[in-house]
């Protein structure tokens, strides 16, 4: 049995992992209502719905509102990593865990690359279709891979 330790900011990783698939919900609900609110509306939305453990609630809007702050620079990213697709072109799922992903391999330094990319490998395995999860590790390893975002100590 692995023994996980809580990360430097004090949350557990199990607590990062559902606090991802929460973020994924909030995200899916976002896109299907047709952007006609904010992630921060839809995530409020949620919130009062349902019944979330508040010591993950911290980790969910910080990183939707990092992806709020940031989706055009994160589509950007992720147009420059698919090959042969479009992001508009992917099922909602699909896109909505590489969002989540790239979110945090691109502004969240805490959170170690690897981390990123496996949530976002479990997160597709999940939730995303039979081959979502070869397609998700493809799409994050070929964004890890550029130079600019592993920096020069790479």
């Amino acid at each position: 049995m692995a023994v996980e330790f809580p990360a430097r900011d004090g949350a557990h990783p199990r607590d990062r992992s559902r606090a991802r698939a929460w973020a994924l919900q909030v995200l899916y609900l976002w896109e299907s209502a047709g952007g006609g609110e904010t992630i921060s509306q839809a995530l409020s939305r949620v919130l009062q719905s349902r019944r979330v453990a508040p010591r993950r609630i911290s980790y969910i809007e910080l990183l939707l509102e990092t992806l709020q702050d940031n989706l055009p620079d994160v589509d950007r990213a992720l147009i420059s990593a698919l090959e042969n697709w479009r992001l508009d072109r992917l099922s909602v799922m699909d896109r909505s865990i590489l969002r989540l992903a790239a979110t945090e391999l691109l502004f969240l330094d805490e959170i170690p690359p690897k981390v990123s990319i496996q949530e976002g490998i479990h997160m597709a395995e999940a939730y995303g279709g039979r081959d979502s999860p070869r397609f998700v590790n493809g799409v994050l390893d070929a964004l890890y891979k550029r130079p600019e975002l592993r920096g020069p100590e790479a």
